[in-house]
Parts: structure tokens; C-alpha cells; sequence
């Protein structure tokens, strides 16, 4: 009759105390480049150490600029919407339309564009603007919107 394995606290215990002096990840792989220099990085998850999510993070090319853009599909894979990241054809694919719809949208402003007249708002005496007025809405149902009641 073989007795059953039995838990030894203090070996337990001091295992994970020496597993806990090994080195850890703290630099994350290279995973990709955008198109505007953003390099993403990340450190995958290791479920041996409680980690079940990947650290993921991007270094921006200007690191002193707040206003950094960033691609929605490396955003999409940062906030960990997506599993893998983009390729660089899927990329690339997405700016040609993005580059096409910039284009159109050029287009249709030269042909249906608004003047600048058109959203002026007047201002009063002090030079505040209120609200705009058109005169072909009436302020009174059937009186005339020029005179003053």
C-alpha cells in the first residue's frame, strides 16, 4: 500500500520564492511599423505567472508631440480588439482608400461647396455672435420678418 502524494507547505513556498528571482520579459518583441513611423510592441501573455493578457504599447517617432497618430488598425490591435496585427497589405489597401475617399470628397466640395458667406453669424455691437437669422424663415407665422413689432 503506497501512502498518497502529500503537499509539503514550506517546499511550496520556497519554490515559488526562488521562481520568483527569475528574470522577467521586460522588453517587448518588435511586432510591426505604420506608414507614420509608429513602432508597436509586445509582450505576450504567460499564464504560468498570472499574466492572461499581452502588454502591448507603441512608440510614437516624435516622443515629445501629444498629437501622435495613430492607424485604426494598429488601435484596434493595441486596445486588444483584434488578435493579430494588420499586415502591411492591409495597410496599405486601407490608405489607398482613405487616399481615394480625400480625393472625392476634394471633388464634391468644388462642385457643391458652401461660400464663406453662407455660415457667417452676425454680431452685435460689442461683437458677440448670436444666433444666425435667414430671411427665409419667418420668425412670426405671416408677418413680415424685416419689421420690428
Amino acid at each position: 500500500m503506497s501512502k498518497p502524494p502529500s503537499r509539503d507547505l514550506i517546499k511550496i513556498v520556497l519554490t515559488n520564492f526562488l521562481k520568483s528571482f527569475r528574470p522577467r520579459q521586460i522588453r517587448g518583441n518588435l511586432i510591426g511599423e505604420d506608414y507614420f513611423g509608429n513602432k508597436y510592441y509586445e509582450i505576450p501573455a504567460n499564464p504560468a505567472i498570472g499574466k492572461r493578457k499581452p502588454s502591448r504599447w507603441f512608440e510614437p517617432v516624435d516622443k515629445e508631440s501629444f498629437d501622435n497618430e495613430i492607424t485604426a488598425e494598429w488601435e484596434a490591435w493595441l486596445r486588444g480588439r483584434r488578435v493579430d496585427p494588420p499586415t502591411k497589405e492591409e495597410l496599405v489597401r486601407n490608405l489607398s482608400i482613405m487616399e481615394m475617399k480625400r480625393r472625392n470628397a476634394a471633388k464634391l466640395d468644388e462642385v457643391y461647396g458652401k461660400k464663406k458667406d453662407e455660415f457667417e453669424v452676425p454680431k452685435d455691437s460689442k461683437g458677440r455672435s448670436s444666433f444666425p437669422t435667414y430671411d427665409e424663415y419667418e420668425i412670426i407665422p405671416g408677418k413680415d420678418p424685416n419689421k420690428r413689432y
